[in-house]
């Protein structure tokens, strides 16, 4: 091992994920106030704004710049007792830092609908496993896509099966769960259930509670308890373990970016690379490590190559 690979593999990133419902007037402000600030302290991530509020992951590669980030946010935003779910990582989570405007903090085809302030039906890790181990009416519902189900979930939790969460409402109404059953929902850091949780209220199911902080804050409470497999997340870590650390089992299939967990060594450069189980069903995708070998070993079959060198790999 190279003195430069030796000092990446040495690296450790300080990680949070964090959100808050609050009215932004003007988030094209907040923006370039927080692109100012990430490059003050060199934090990279991705932070959605919008007038509901923010929704953010970032990373750090100091303590201190870390924890004065979260502070930065605490001050902005006047949230002295905000929620931060903080893990780390041997690599790099992101390149680089991004502030997005949108519509919807989180995408729930839901725009406008925020949560009311305090606590609106969560349950704690504590709670949430109470209620599993000692209860036995109620149903339990992962609200994520189905390639989040693919890589872990709650013990006897349904899957919706849902290519994104504006199915999920309607997924609830086609199964003729009693509006009177007892409901558990859950969803990776907790966000996406802020707002679900307001649409089955809406739509008279009165009896339903989500786990607060999602799965990322019940696995730092009780690892590898009621939760099994491991937890999808939406940057370069691709998974987090039970120790919350990132997955060592999956990467994104360089064909269509699902998580992959098949290894195989390309066909035309020889390359080891991580492809989903549904691309290793596909002539061709099966035996390639790149979306680029691909197609040369489409156009002239049997013909080595090099591999390509994706541009984030000539990064110091």
């Amino acid at each position: 091992m190279t003195n430069s690979e030796q000092f990446k593999a040495s690296k450790k990133y300080y990680v949070t994920t964090f959100y808050d419902f609050l009215t932004l007037e003007d988030p094209n402000i907040v923006k370039t106030d927080l692109e100012n600030k990430a490059a003050e302290l060199k934090v990279r991530g991705l932070i959605i704004i919008g007038t509901e509020g923010f929704n953010a992951t970032i990373s750090a590669e100091s303590e201190e710049s870390f924890q004065s980030w979260k502070q930065f946010i605490r001050d902005y935003f006047k949230l002295p007792g905000q929620f931060f779910k903080d893990s780390e990582s041997e690599k790099s989570p992101f390149r680089r830092f991004k502030v997005k405007i949108r519509e919807e903090i989180v995408t729930t085809g839901l725009p406008g609908v925020v949560p009311p302030e305090g606590i609106n039906h969560h349950l704690s890790p504590e709670e949430w496993n109470r209620v599993m181990k000692e209860e036995d009416d109620f149903v339990l519902i992962d609200t994520r896509n189905w390639y989040e189900f693919r890589l872990g979930t709650f013990k006897g939790a349904l899957n919706p099966n849902i290519e994104k969460f504006t199915d999920f409402p309607q997924y609830i109404e086609s199964q003729g769960i009693s509006k009177d059953k007892k409901m558990l929902i859950f969803c990776t850091g907790g966000i996406r259930c802020e707002k679900g949780i307001l649409e089955l209220q809406n739509k008279g199911y009165h009896n339903v509670f989500q786990l607060n902080g999602g799965i990322i804050n019940y696995i730092k409470e009780s690892p590898n308890d009621q939760y099994e497999g491991e937890c999808f997340v939406f940057d370069h870590r691709v998974a987090l373990d039970q120790d919350l650390k990132p997955s060592k089992k999956y990467g994104l299939c360089p064909h269509c970016g699902q998580p992959s967990e098949l290894k195989i060594s390309c066909a035309r450069c020889d390359a080891e690379e991580l492809i989903c189980v549904d691309c290793a069903e596909l002539e061709v995708k099966k035996e390639t490590c790149s979306k680029n070998c691909a197609h040369h070993w489409t156009v002239r079959p049997g013909k080595k190559g090099p591999r390509q060198v994706l541009p984030f790999e000539l990064e110091d």
